[in-house]
């Protein structure tokens, strides 16, 4: 067996043990997408899955969007999550389904099923300040035909989606062209500023009401009933019958004035979901009230920091093992074939202008899963440029007197390059390695987009909810362990690289 097939062997070996440790789940899998009534929602079917004790209940929170959410859906990555029967018909059956049993009865041939309605109807919507509204004599959407100056933000989601724009645009014959995209959680900060006029929304928002804003009717009813229901693969009720009869329970049990209260207790009390989702299933009805006082401290180190600062590490570490593993003979071979340097230089070059966020979505469909594996497969990738371009330099530096004196001692090829040229390179390839490792550390943080877990999670979170703490909560750990692999780099060159070679 050659070297090549040696290393692909071993380097598949890697992922998949770690992709399978990390992904690892013995029972429940719930997910929810990001933004914060879908945190809350997943949280509640979480903990009410571990309250009936009969398998492990994991939650991945902020999957993602609808499409990669129900992808992992679709291939066995997770076993349910909330979704809404407007989106299950229009966006993901692409059908005019209207109620559950006509949506059940074309999710049966994919192996799923939508059940236990939750109580509530959270509709797209679109809004703008209530003042300018009214200037505007703007109550509905067929309004905005008589006003092109207006500035639109939408979420991303939104201006995709067939039953979002596209289907209120055609609709009503609306005239504007190229509404300006916008993350839902910033949207409303970015309307009560000035900075845009009208932005889509969520009925059961809280910031409806704290900002003062005008809901337009939807007078050509555009937009189907999206109640909330559990999404779920079909075998789950078999499979797993007294969590699936603890779940049952949540049948009926939120109503929308409920659920917008909850969603104020996260964006506006800023409490965490774990804990609105608590009080809930707790039957505490105190709604937000005053904001409890939230220590920094307490979010930073809270509950999940371990597990994060696991899945973070594992990331990292792993995909830079495989890196290693893969990029000091890449550098040694273009090194030694200047034919083959332009091509290898050149393709690790290439991949590190990939934006992470493209890299990730075309693995996804290539390796038919999100999570762990896809997410260090991309860190693998874009680890290789600084391992392989230093390992070439390292090599291809080191004097022509030196090397000629190596092949009078009459060493062969291999021996030349273990006792001499590699630990002459030592210093360039530790100095690769270390760029490497701190280039991991901050792009792990966008596999929490894919379900890949670490401090990504976070700075997900804040985002979705605008919350500045939340997101330092990611940020600041995420920043610490840079420094913290700059330094134990520091002290592994000095123990590894003889002190002659460190002052070269």
């Amino acid at each position: 067996m050659s070297a090549v097939a040696r290393a692909i062997i071993l380097l598949s070996a890697l992922f998949a043990t770690a992709a399978n440790a990390a992904d690892a789940r013995d029972g429940l899998t719930i997910a929810s997408k990001r933004f914060t009534e879908s945190y809350i929602l997943g949280e509640i079917v979480a903990q009410t899955a571990r309250s009936a004790g009969e398998t492990q209940v994991v939650h991945r929170p902020g999957l993602g969007n609808t499409g990669i959410v129900f992808a992992a859906l679709q291939a066995g990555s997770i076993d349910a999550y909330p979704e809404y029967t407007g989106t299950i018909a229009r966006e993901l059956l692409k059908s005019d389904a209207s109620d559950l049993a006509a949506i059940n009865r074309e999710l049966a041939p994919l192996g799923l099923a939508a059940g236990i309605p939750f109580g509530f109807n959270n509709s797209y919507a679109l809004a703008m300040r209530e003042a300018e509204a009214a200037a505007l004599a703007i109550s509905a959407v067929s309004d905005l035909a008589r006003h092109p100056g207006l500035t639109l933000g939408l979420s991303q989601e939104f201006l995709q989606r067939e039953d979002g724009w596209p289907a209120l645009r055609q609709a009503y014959d609306l005239p504007f062209t190229a509404p300006r995209a916008i993350d839902h959680g910033l949207a409303y900060e970015a309307l009560v500023a000035g900075e845009i006029d009208v932005i889509d929304i969520y009925s059961t928002d809280a910031k409806i009401a704290e900002y003062d804003l005008r809901v337009l009717r939807d007078d050509r009813k555009v937009f189907p009933a999206y109640d909330a229901v559990l999404l779920y693969r079909a075998d789950l009720p078999r499979r797993l019958p007294k969590t699936w009869a603890a779940l049952q329970k949540l049948e009926g049990g939120i109503a929308a004035g409920r659920m917008i209260a909850m969603n104020a207790e996260a964006e506006l009390g800023g409490i965490g979901f774990a804990q609105i989702a608590e009080k809930f299933l707790a039957g505490d009805r105190s709604g937000a009230g005053a904001p409890a006082k939230r220590r920094f401290i307490d979010l930073l180190f809270g509950p999940d920091f371990w597990r994060l600062t696991r899945e973070h590490l594992v990331l990292v570490l792993v995909s830079l093992a495989a890196a290693v593993a893969a990029g000091i003979p890449l550098g040694v071979w273009a090194a030694r074939s200047p034919q083959a340097a332009s091509a290898i230089l050149a393709s690790v070059s290439v991949i590190q202008t990939i934006p992470s966020l493209a890299l990730l979505a075309f693995l996804i469909p290539l390796l038919n899963r999100i999570g762990t594996l896809p997410a260090l497969i991309a860190l693998f990738l874009y680890s290789l440029l600084p391992i392989v371009r230093n390992t070439h330099s390292g090599l291809v530096s080191i004097a022509p007197g030196l090397l000629e004196s190596a092949r009078a001692l009459g060493l062969p090829a291999f021996a030349r390059l273990r006792l001499i040229e590699l630990p002459l390179a030592t210093p360039s390839i530790a100095a690769g390695i270390k760029t490497a490792a701190i280039i991991s550390v901050g792009t792990a943080t966008i596999a929490a987009f894919i379900g890949a877990g670490g401090y990504g999670e976070r700075i997900a979170a804040g985002l979705a909810v605008n919350d500045n703490a939340i997101l330092l909560s990611g940020a600041i750990p995420a920043a610490a362990l840079a420094l913290l692999i700059e330094g134990g780099f520091a002290l592994v060159q000095r123990w590894w690289i003889p002190a002659g070679l460190r002052a070269a």
